[in-house]
């Protein structure tokens, strides 16, 4: 039986309450019918969509969002929106179908990188803010900048642990530490993550959860390394509310100090 000293509070963003800290994207993946597999199977209770990608004529049939249903949040996002303005009215157009209430917010500067052009971020973050948005921001791991998108009203800072659909994990712990220490609201790593250790890792530098996507899809077995983000997500949640003990020099498990010698 587990103590309930461990039980954990729910992560609270624009009025949600999320019993699960991971966050499940839904591209990449060979069919809907593996999607929802690996979402049920990750535990996480919020998953991003991005609308741009999404066949909301249903030309050819039923559409992910059908596949989806009711069973998750949706975080519709702003995925191949390289302006401001591409990024505000994909979010209206989300607001029209009815799955605003939290929206994820990126704008890429490049195909290239998928780096985030953080001034045109901040300018679109600023009109959905004033439109009563309550907004998610993917962005880069500077401390600065993630100060002032909370400034500017972000719900979340959502800064990127490596480039989109790396996979290399957490190039720059420090300063997702630094944002972690100065942060008012939630902040989720998002982009990078390629295995559950990389998962681990965030978790334990402070953040309030993770965001990942193509680190199941690609998967060689995507259904089993859902199940191993989601293991890894809660072992280092409770791996930093634990406490690790210092790091430094050499020292032997069992105490010398009071060892009786012949």
């Amino acid at each position: 039986m587990v103590s309930d000293s461990f039980v954990d509070s729910p992560l609270e963003i624009g009025g949600h309450r999320f019993s699960s800290r991971l966050f499940v994207g839904t591209g990449k993946y060979a069919s809907n019918e593996e999607t929802v597999e690996a979402l049920e199977t990750s535990g996480t209770e919020c998953v991003t969509v991005a609308l741009r990608r999404v066949d909301l004529g249903r030309a050819d049939g039923a559409n992910l969002l059908d596949a989806l249903g009711d069973r998750w949040t949706l975080l519709p996002n702003t995925a191949g929106c390289f302006s401001a303005d591409d990024a505000v009215r994909t979010l209206r157009l989300a607001r029209e179908l009815g799955i605003a209430d939290l929206v994820k917010l990126e704008v890429l500067a490049d195909p290239v990188t998928l780096l985030p052009d953080t001034a045109a971020t901040l300018d679109a973050l600023e009109v959905l803010v004033a439109e009563d948005f309550t907004v998610l921001v993917y962005t880069n791991d500077d401390p600065v900048v993630a100060r002032k998108l909370e400034e500017a009203g972000a719900a979340a800072v959502m800064p990127l642990g490596s480039a989109i659909g790396s996979g290399l994990g957490i190039l720059n712990p420090i300063n997702i530490e630094l944002i972690v220490a100065q942060a008012g609201v939630p902040v989720i790593v998002d982009a990078g993550v390629g295995t559950a250790s990389d998962v681990a890792v965030a978790m334990e530098l402070g953040v309030d959860g993770v965001l990942l996507n193509t680190g199941i899809a690609k998967a060689a077995d995507p259904i089993r390394m859902a199940a191993a983000m989601r293991d890894a997500c809660i072992a280092g949640r409770n791996a930093y509310l634990a406490g690790r003990m210092p790091k430094g020099k050499p020292s032997p498990s069992s105490p010398v100090e009071g060892v009786i010698t012949a």
